[in-house]
């Protein structure tokens, strides 16, 4: 059977701009192409869990609105399930990117819609409780994420937080994390450690949640566990186009793969998983746009096969 995955979180309407670089505070650069992608954390790992082969549930709100329209049907296009998809009065939520020649990026995001996901009702938690992993992020309220992570550790199910963007976290919903995601700056601010060093990154994590997986960008993902598992595996070597959903795609096929595996039975489940992630990041990061460019199942086997197979 295949993994299923709920997700709580957000859903933007990317307005993404393409220049040679990316502008200092108060210098205007011009852009070289312009296009809207449906986007949000929430939504772009959903869709990531579902073309990876998971059963996916979305929990979210979009406004009553031209984006919210298109953002439900790309949820839907991509085989996600939208029951627990809120339409509210007002704007969606919207997400101003820029990106620049060498695939680095910033991005500014107005929560529209998203700031209304305040709380979860009954059919939510069925939702969650019916899941192998629960998928969260802090583009929503933080009472909802608190609220679905209780839930889903009173009924079984496995929290994976991925704690962007970067906040410092309370005790009340660190003590509910079965595994944290997070990129180095993510790290280090949850941790309120100022050290880039992965190693001591992962010893202040631990010190708040039992496993860690740090993405480490181009130089791939290191996993560590209260348990004294430490894993640490290179990216695939790729041309990467845009960045922007990487991230998600990483995370998305994590929770797919963590689920498949049975979670941290072992050095090489969670190898394997970590380098599936990877794979589906390096894949995502091969095309521009955010959930356009997510891979599917078959894009990810690929490349997981091209770096990985034979490795020990």
């Amino acid at each position: 059977m295949s993994a299923r995955v709920a997700v709580v979180g957000s859903s933007n309407l990317d307005l993404v701009v393409s220049a040679s670089r990316l502008p200092r505070p108060g210098e205007t650069v011009l852009g070289e192409n312009f296009r809207t992608v449906p986007g949000g954390k929430g939504a772009n790992q959903a869709i990531a869990a579902a073309r990876a082969g998971a059963a996916c549930d979305f929990v979210g709100a979009v406004g009553d609105d031209e984006f919210g329209t298109r953002m439900r049907a790309s949820l839907v296009d991509s085989g996600v399930d939208v029951r627990g998809l809120r339409t509210v009065a007002g704007p969606s939520g919207v997400a101003l990117i820029a990106v620049d020649r060498d695939a680095e990026n910033f991005i500014v995001v107005a929560p529209g819609a998203n700031g209304t996901l305040t709380e979860l009702d009954a059919d939510d938690r069925a939702t969650i409780a019916a899941a192998d992993v629960l998928l969260l992020q802090l583009e929503v309220p933080l009472a909802a994420v608190i609220q679905a992570a209780g839930w889903a550790r009173a009924d079984g199910t496995t929290v994976v937080l991925n704690a962007a963007p970067a906040a410092a976290l309370p005790t009340e919903l660190l003590d509910l994390v079965d595994v944290l995601v997070v990129n180095e700056h993510e790290a280090a601010v949850v941790a309120e450690v100022a050290s880039d060093d992965p190693a001591v990154l992962l010893d202040a994590l631990l010190k708040l949640v039992p496993r860690v997986v740090l993405t480490l960008g181009a130089r791939g993902a290191g996993y560590a566990d209260r348990h004294g598992l430490r894993v640490t595996v290179p990216a695939p070597l790729i041309d990467a186009v845009d960045t922007t959903a990487a991230g998600d795609a990483f995370t998305g096929a994590l929770a797919v793969g963590w689920a498949e595996r049975g979670g941290a039975n072992s050095a090489d489940t969670v190898t394997a998983s970590l380098r599936w992630a990877c794979a589906a990041g390096a894949a995502c990061a091969q095309r521009p746009g955010a959930s356009t460019a997510l891979p599917d199942r078959p894009a990810i086997d690929a490349l997981y096969d091209a770096t990985y197979r034979g490795a020990q």
